[in-house]
């Protein structure tokens, strides 16, 4: 079964300089194994697709049933040079809760 992320987890982002960092963390457990599979580095860099300039990086979390992902070159420069709405990025972790992911085992 597909359902949007925010079905099964929260986030929490912000900034270091022109890298955007993601943590996603599942409210029950026996989603995190679901996470893993369908939350790949390289699918989060479709989701955003220009908006991520550079690589995007994953790190699990188990003890926390949580994942870590580092967006570099998202910001637009970074915090005190970018000319965007959201240079710190706060609202990249929002945005993709929208992502519908199978949490089918």
């Amino acid at each position: 079964m597909k359902v949007p992320l925010a079905k099964i987890a929260h986030t929490r982002s912000g900034d270091k300089g022109d890298t955007c960092n993601v943590g996603v963390i599942v409210y029950d457990a026996r989603y995190y194994p679901a996470l893993v599979r369908e939350l790949t580095a390289e699918r989060v860099k479709s989701f955003f697709g220009e908006w991520v300039k550079g690589k995007v990086e994953r790190f699990e979390l188990p003890n926390l049933g949580a994942l870590n992902f580092l967006l570099h070159e998202a910001l637009g420069g970074g915090g005190t040079v970018s000319l965007r709405i959201d240079a710190q990025g706060k609202t990249f972790g929002a945005a993709l809760l929208r992502l519908e992911i199978d949490i089918s085992e």
